[in-house]
C-alpha cells in the first residue's frame, strides 16, 4: 500500500504544469488551432488521466490533439443507409435529390426569399412553393410550415378553436415521442368528440355526434398501423356527404403524403377529391425536407387555408429559407417528370433484380479482398410510419463473422455504415445505399472484417 501511494505520489510530482506545456511549439499549434481555453480543457483532462494511471505521458500530445479533434467534429455525420429502411426516422428520413442540395447551396447566401425582384418591393415567402403545390396536386390553395404537426396543430386552431371536431376513436395515434392527436387537439383549443369504437366507425356515428358547435370532421389517417379483421371504417366519400349535409369542414391527416397508388393506402390526389383540407408530410413519401404541407380544394378548402395563412400561429411555425429551396427543387422534379431524380422515388421503384446486381458485385469485390459474404432474399421496408404493410422485395449481403459485432465496427466506422442483423448475420441491403457510396462501403466492410479479426 505504501509502495502504490509513493507511484501516485511521483506519478504526480513528474507530471508537467499546464502553462509549461502550453508554452511548447506543438500545443502552441494546437492553440492556433483550437483555442486556448478549449486548448487547457483538453491538457488539464489528459493529465487528469495520467494521474490516476488510466493513461501515460507518452502519447500526450497525440491524445490532446486527438480530444481536440473529437471536441470540434460534426455531430451530425453523413452515414450510408445500409439498413434497408428507406425512411428511417433515426437516419433523417428522405435523403435529398442532387437538385435539392445545390438549392440548399444558393439560399445558404443572399437569396430573393422575400423580395419580388421585377416590381423592386417585398414579397412572400409562400409564393416560392404555393404555386408549384397547386399545380402539382390540382387544388386551390397551398401552405407550408415546418412539418405536419405543425400542419394539423395550425389547421385545428386557426379552423376549430373553441369549437367540436368529431374524430373516429380508432385514429387517435400516436406518431412517436408520445405525440398524440388527443395532445394536439387540446392544445390547439378544439373540443374532441369521439365516435365509434377501436375497430368500427360508422359515417352514421359522425353524423349523429354533429351538433350547433361543431366546426369540422376529421379523418386521421393510421399510416403507422393497421387494424386488421372485424373492422369498418367510413370513407372519405361518406365522410364528404355528411359534412356537405351540415356545412361543416372535413379535414384529412393523411401523415405520410402518398403521391401514387400503393395497396390500399390513400393518395393525396384521392383525398383532394373529397376533403377540403389535406395535411401530409414533406420528407416522406414527397421525398423532399421535412416540412408540413397544407393544401385546399374548392373555394371552402381554399377560404379555409387562407384564414391559416394569417393566423399568429402561421408566423410560429413558418418554414425556413433552407427548407423552401430544397422543396422547391423537389417538387420541379416532380412536375417537370423528374421525380426519378429523387432518391425515395428511386429506391421504391428499384426492381429486385437491380439490386441483386449490386449485392453480388459487392460480394465479388468483398471476396477479392478476403471478406466473406453470401447472398440472401429479404425485404426492404419503406420507413417513417409509411405504409406499414407493403415490404419491398429486396436481396441482403450477409457478411461473414459474429452479426453483433461486426454492426457495431461498421456503425462506429468513418463514415458510419448502418448494418442490420437478420437471422443472426449482419447484412447490408443494396436498396436504400445511395448512388456513389459502393465504393466507400466495400471499403468499410472490409476494414470492420479486418478489425474483428485482430
Amino acid at each position: 500500500m505504501h509502495r502504490l501511494q509513493n507511484s501516485r505520489i511521483d506519478r504526480a510530482v513528474s507530471l508537467p504544469a499546464v502553462g509549461t506545456l502550453l508554452n511548447e511549439p506543438a500545443y502552441a499549434e494546437l492553440v492556433g488551432e483550437y483555442g486556448r481555453s478549449r486548448v487547457v480543457e483538453a491538457i488539464r483532462e489528459q493529465i487528469a488521466s495520467e494521474r490516476s494511471g488510466e493513461a501515460d505521458g507518452s502519447q500526450r500530445h497525440a491524445a490532446v490533439a486527438s480530444k481536440l479533434r473529437a471536441a470540434v467534429a460534426p455531430n451530425l455525420r453523413w452515414v450510408i443507409n445500409a439498413t434497408g429502411v428507406i425512411l428511417h426516422t433515426n437516419l433523417g428520413r428522405a435523403p435529398l435529390s442532387r437538385a435539392a442540395m445545390d438549392a440548399l447551396a444558393v439560399a445558404a447566401g443572399y437569396s430573393n426569399l422575400e423580395l419580388d425582384l421585377v416590381k423592386g418591393r417585398r414579397g412572400e415567402r409562400a409564393a416560392l412553393v404555393g404555386g408549384l403545390l397547386t399545380s402539382l396536386f390540382t387544388c386551390e390553395a397551398a401552405l407550408v410550415v415546418n412539418n405536419n404537426a405543425a400542419a394539423v396543430l395550425l389547421t385545428l386552431t386557426a379552423l376549430c378553436r373553441g369549437k367540436e371536431v368529431i374524430v373516429s376513436r380508432g385514429q387517435l395515434v400516436e406518431i412517436g415521442g408520445s405525440f398524440r392527436m388527443p395532445d394536439v387537439m387540446r392544445l390547439s383549443g378544439a373540443r374532441m368528440v369521439e365516435v365509434g369504437t377501436t375497430n368500427r366507425t360508422r359515417a352514421a356515428d359522425y353524423e349523429e355526434a354533429v351538433t350547433s358547435r361543431t366546426a369540422a370532421l376529421l379523418r386521421v389517417h393510421t399510416s403507422n398501423f393497421r387494424v386488421t379483421g372485424f373492422t369498418e371504417t367510413a370513407s372519405l366519400d361518406q365522410l364528404r356527404e355528411v359534412a356537405r349535409r351540415h356545412d361543416l369542414l372535413l379535414l384529412d391527416d393523411l401523415g405520410s403524403g402518398a403521391m401514387e397508388q400503393v395497396g390500399d393506402e390513400p393518395t393525396v390526389a384521392e383525398s383532394l377529391q373529397h376533403s377540403d383540407v389535406v395535411t401530409f408530410s414533406g420528407d416522406k413519401l414527397l421525398g423532399g425536407p421535412q416540412a408540413g404541407i397544407v393544401l385546399g380544394r374548392g373555394e371552402k378548402g381554399a377560404d379555409a387555408v387562407k384564414k391559416m395563412a394569417r393566423h399568429p400561429l402561421a408566423r410560429a411555425v413558418r418554414i425556413d429559407k433552407l427548407t423552401l429551396a430544397a422543396l422547391e427543387a423537389t417538387l420541379k422534379q416532380r412536375l417537370t417528370g423528374h421525380a426519378d431524380q429523387i432518391p425515395v422515388e428511386r429506391m421504391l421503384h428499384t426492381p429486385v433484380a437491380d439490386v441483386r446486381r449490386r449485392a453480388a458485385m459487392w460480394s465479388v469485390k468483398l471476396a477479392e479482398r478476403g471478406v466473406e459474404t453470401r447472398l440472401i432474399e429479404g425485404s426492404s421496408a419503406v420507413g417513417g410510419g409509411s405504409l406499414p404493410e407493403h415490404d419491398l422485395p429486396t436481396v441482403l449481403l450477409a457478411v461473414a463473422g459474429p452479426a453483433s459485432r461486426l454492426a457495431t465496427a461498421l456503425r462506429q466506422g468513418s463514415p458510419p455504415v448502418i448494418a442490420r442483423i437478420e437471422k443472426d448475420e449482419c447484412c447490408l441491403d443494396p436498396r436504400t445505399v445511395l448512388k456513389g457510396e459502393d465504393e466507400t462501403l466495400i471499403d468499410a466492410v472490409e476494414t470492420a472484417a479486418a478489425a474483428l479479426r485482430k
